[in-house]
């Protein structure tokens, strides 16, 4: 037998398998089988797989299914996956495997049955005392652990990442909305010149934006708590002990500090998998935010002299490979781009809820659960780096705001309450024709009234 490796045996037959591996006879098949992308499940995933598989075994061991002394090994084990972040390069199986997400699950069972093993003074690949199946996936199956280790690691990186992440750009953009205070600049329409409006209101909308997707974001929650553990192969509890999934749920509120709680009709949790397309709706809403955000940046910050030039953008890095001195929108454009990844993921999470869901069971739960979490991640890292490199350097381009505002047609839109739309459309049209003010047509009209007028027009009222 080669050094280098191990024979494991299982029905099918025997696999070698690296002898310093920590996974057995099944992940080996699956790292043969399923060699399609060259991307694993992130870590923030396998670590909260291992959190639940933990729960899972503190109530095996509470309620007497496994054995005092086994069980203290296995949750050794599995602390140092949780706690230590031990083993992480032990889950190298493709995302793109079965829809369950089986062979990840079994990829775990293996890892902390042989390290358990170990611990206990046994050898790697001999499932013995402690065995993947009989003992780590004891009360549960791929199908319900899986889904259950789904909701936590969303949860879990949208209050440790994307909310503090959210917050930050508020936090940026309410500062920007008091410095940008007094400040009236021309509002466009259609990308045409409209009445006047405060810088300070333009970035309120971004802020109430924001605001509102945070708080749907939040109401998500509810969602996510529910889980299906216990619920097995389809959702009737089979081979599972009856306060098994009670006893987990107590287990993983404790290790957590999230107060979950047991679906009511947990087949519902295994066969579909809605609670993903409602988060990855509201992270598509958004990102259509930031698409915003970053587009209306990029336009007032256009120029510096052929365009609109409103505002002045933080010089990071050379814009061009061509042109010296060239300054480009990078962060909008950086921005923009995580937006358009997460509409496309929105998209497959759809589309894997509609094709994935059929009877009694969801087969697109890998697709689902990276692409949700990648989602979560790039928007967590891109509004991060927006609001650092972006938006706090970010100034106001005072000289081109009033020279905009001098020239602009539309404030004619003031006069009409005196004057009346059609003579105030005269007047623009003249403005336009001899590319002067409203102002300079005014003084130059027969108007009777011109000094109130120009009053009015150098007011910053509405």
């Amino acid at each position: 037998m080669n050094e280098e490796v191990r024979i494991e045996k299982d029905v099918l037959g025997e696999v070698e398998v690296p002898i310093e591996a920590y996974w057995g006879i099944n992940t080996q098949r699956a790292i043969l089988n399923f060699q399609i992308s060259g991307k694993q499940f992130p870590s923030s995933f396998i670590i909260s797989l291992a959190t639940v598989k933990k729960a899972c075994l503190q109530a095996n061991i509470s309620l007497k299914q496994i054995d005092e002394e086994l069980g203290e090994a296995c949750t050794q084990a599995v602390d140092e996956i949780i706690i230590d972040n031990k083993f992480l390069d032990q889950f190298p199986i493709d995302v793109f495997q079965t829809g369950s997400g089986t062979q990840t699950n079994m990829n775990m069972n293996e890892v902390i049955a042989n390290r358990s093993n170990e611990i206990l003074g046994f050898s790697k690949g001999n499932k013995h005392p402690i065995h993947p199946n009989d003992h780590i996936n004891l009360g549960h199956s791929s199908n319900d652990i899986i889904p259950t280790a789904m909701h936590l690691s969303i949860l879990q990186s949208l209050k440790n990442d994307l909310l503090p992440a959210i917050k930050k750009i508020r936090e940026s953009l309410k500062i920007k909305i008091d410095e940008f205070s007094g400040i009236i600049k021309v509002g466009r329409t259609h990308l045409e010149d409209a009445v006047p409006i405060p810088l300070s209101m333009e970035f309120s909308v971004y802020e109430k934006q924001l605001m509102e997707g945070e708080k749907r974001l939040q109401l998500t929650f509810a969602n996510l708590l529910s889980i299906p553990i216990g619920g097995t192969a389809v959702g009737t509890g089979i081979n599972a002990h009856k306060d098994f999934s009670e006893t987990t749920i107590k287990f993983l509120k404790e290790i957590t500090g999230l107060d979950f709680f047991s679906n009511p009709l947990k087949a519902e949790g295994i066969a579909s998998h809605n609670t993903l397309v409602f988060v990855s709706g509201i992270l598509k809403s958004i990102a259509l935010t930031l698409m915003k955000i970053a587009n209306d940046i990029r336009w007032m910050g256009s120029g510096p002299r052929a365009g609109l030039g409103e505002l002045i953008l933080p010089q990071n890095e050379p814009g061009s490979s061509i042109m010296p001195g060239k300054v480009n929108p990078t962060q909008s454009e950086m921005l923009m781009q995580v937006c358009l990844q997460i509409l496309g993921n929105d998209t497959i999470i759809t589309s894997a809820e509609s094709h994935g869901s059929v009877l009694e069971l969801n087969t697109m739960k890998p697709l689902m659960i990276v692409s949700i979490l990648d989602s979560i991640n790039l928007m967590s890292k891109g509004i991060v780096s927006f609001t650092e490199n972006l938006l706090k350097g970010l100034k106001p381009n005072i000289e081109n705001i009033k020279e905009h505002m001098e020239r602009n047609l539309m404030s004619v839109t003031k006069l009409t309450p005196l004057i009346g739309y059609d003579k105030a459309a005269e007047l623009a049209m003249k403005a336009y024709e001899t590319n002067k003010s409203i102002k300079e047509i005014v003084l130059e009209s027969e108007l009777g009234n011109k000094s109130e007028l120009v009053k009015i027009l150098d007011s910053d009222d509405k």
